[in-house]
C-alpha cells in the first residue's frame, strides 16, 4: 500500500495529474449546484483545488505553471475562433455605442481600483488581483501575473491569485444584483419591455455553409496558438518601468479572433472549426485546467490572505457593482437601450457567463438581446481587461 500513499503525497508528476483531475471533476460536479437559480459553475473548479493546497499538499510547481498557462491558451483560443466571426460587425452603428459603454466601464474599474488602493494604503500590485477576479476576468489574472514575473516582484503571483478567488464569488452574485437593480433605478416594468430589438451591427449568428475541408482541424488550432504566443510576446513601449505585452492570453485571443473571422468571411477553415462542439470543447477544457492549476498553486496563501485582507471581499463588491450600475443607467436612461440587451452588456462588460445565464432567464423565451448584448461587448472588453490588469501592475511599480 506504500505506493498508494506517495501517489497521493508525492510531488512527482503523477501526484500532480492525479490532483488536477479530482478538482476539476470534483468542481465540475458542485458546478451543476443552483440556489435560486445561481451558480459559480467552473469556478467551483478553483475552490476545489484551493481546498486541496490549503491542507498541505505540496505539487510539482513547474509542471502546474505549464498546465495553468497552457490551459488558458486553449480557453482563449476557443473563445476568439467562437466570436471572431461577428467581432468586427460589432463595432457598427448600435454596436459602436455599446463598446464605448464597455470602454467607460473598464476605465471606471481601473480608476476605481486606484482609487481604492490610495485611500486603504493596499497595494496596487495585489489590488489588480482584486480588480480580475471582481471582473470575473481569468486571461486578465494571467496577464497581471505575467507581469509581475517579468518585473520580478517575489511571491505577488500568489498573491494575485489569492485576491481572485477571495473577490470572484460575490462578482458572480454582485452583477446579477446589478442586473436587478437597474429595474427599480431606471423604473423598468418587463411587462412592457420589447423582446425584439433591431441594432445594426450587433453580430448575429452565421448563416451560411462553409464549404468543408480536408484539413484537419488541429492543424490551424496549433498554427493558431504558435502566432498567437509569437505576438503576445512583442514588448508594447507605454512610457513605464517594463512594455506592457498582450502576453499568453491576449496575442492567441488576437490571431483566434483573425481566424475565427477569416474562416467564415474567407471560407479558410470548415464550420465545426470555428463554431462547433470541439471549440466549445477546446474552450471548456482550457479554462478547467487553468482553475486548476492556480488554485493548487495558491492555496496555503489563499488561507493567509483572507485572514488578513478581509477587506478585499468589500472591494471586490464595489469595483463589480459601480461601474456596470452608472454605466448601464446611462445607456438606459440616455441612449434608451432595451433592459434584456443592458443586461447582456453587463455580463459581456465582465466577460462572466453566469451573468447572461441569469439574463436568459429572465427573457422571454426565444429572445436573443441578451446574447446580442453579451457577444457585442465581449471581445473589445476582453482585450481592454488584458491591458488594464497589466497597467495597474505596471503603476504599482
Amino acid at each position: 500500500m506504500d505506493w498508494i500513499v506517495k501517489l497521493f503525497t508525492g510531488e512527482g508528476i503523477a501526484p500532480t495529474i492525479i490532483y488536477l483531475a479530482i478538482s476539476i471533476f470534483a468542481g465540475l460536479m458542485l458546478g451543476k449546484i443552483k440556489i435560486k437559480g445561481i451558480t459559480l459553475g467552473i469556478t467551483w473548479v478553483l475552490f476545489i483545488g484551493i481546498a486541496i493546497s490549503a491542507l498541505g499538499i505540496t505539487l510539482n510547481h513547474d509542471m502546474l505553471h505549464i498546465v495553468k498557462e497552457f490551459g488558458l491558451i486553449l480557453f482563449v483560443t476557443g473563445v476568439g475562433l467562437q466570436v471572431g466571426p461577428g467581432f468586427f460587425n460589432s463595432f457598427k452603428s448600435g454596436g459602436l455605442a455599446m463598446n464605448l459603454m464597455a470602454l467607460t466601464g473598464v476605465v471606471l474599474g481601473v480608476l476605481i481600483t486606484v482609487i481604492i488602493a490610495k485611500l486603504s494604503g493596499e497595494n496596487l500590485a495585489d489590488m489588480a488581483g482584486v480588480y480580475t477576479g471582481a471582473i470575473t476576468n481569468t486571461p486578465g489574472l494571467s496577464a497581471a501575473q505575467q507581469a509581475v514575473g517579468d518585473l520580478g516582484i517575489d511571491g505577488a503571483s500568489d498573491r494575485l491569485a489569492a485576491g481572485y478567488a477571495v473577490a470572484y464569488p460575490l462578482a458572480v452574485v454582485g452583477m446579477i444584483v446589478s442586473c436587478i437593480l437597474l429595474r427599480p433605478l431606471c423604473r423598468i416594468d418587463l411587462k412592457k419591455e420589447p423582446t425584439v430589438e433591431a441594432v445594426s451591427g450587433q453580430p448575429s449568428a452565421v448563416k451560411e455553409k462553409v464549404k468543408s475541408r480536408s484539413l484537419n482541424p488541429l492543424i490551424p488550432i496549433f498554427v493558431i496558438i504558435a502566432l498567437g504566443i509569437l505576438l503576445g510576446s512583442i514588448p508594447i513601449p507605454v512610457g513605464m518601468k517594463a512594455p506592457v505585452k498582450l502576453g499568453l492570453a491576449g496575442g492567441p485571443l488576437v490571431v483566434a479572433i483573425l481566424a475565427g473571422w477569416l474562416g467564415v468571411k474567407k471560407e479558410w477553415f470548415g464550420t465545426d472549426f470555428t463554431d462547433g462542439q470541439g471549440v466549445h470543447m477546446l474552450r471548456e477544457v482550457g479554462i478547467a485546467l487553468f482553475l486548476a492549476g492556480v488554485g493548487l498553486g495558491a492555496g496555503g496563501k489563499f488561507i493567509e490572505t483572507v485572514q488578513v485582507h478581509y477587506m478585499w471581499v468589500v472591494y471586490g463588491v464595489i469595483i463589480t457593482m459601480v461601474p456596470p450600475l452608472i454605466v448601464a443607467t446611462f445607456g438606459r436612461l440616455v441612449l434608451k437601450l432595451n433592459y434584456y440587451t443592458l443586461m447582456g452588456y453587463i455580463g459581456g462588460s465582465h466577460t462572466d457567463p453566469p451573468t447572461l445565464a441569469f439574463a436568459n432567464t429572465v427573457a422571454p423565451d426565444g429572445c436573443k438581446l441578451p446574447n446580442m448584448g453579451y457577444a457585442t461587448v465581449y471581445p473589445l472588453t476582453m482585450f481592454l481587461r488584458i491591458f488594464s490588469a497589466q497597467l495597474l501592475v505596471l503603476l504599482a511599480v
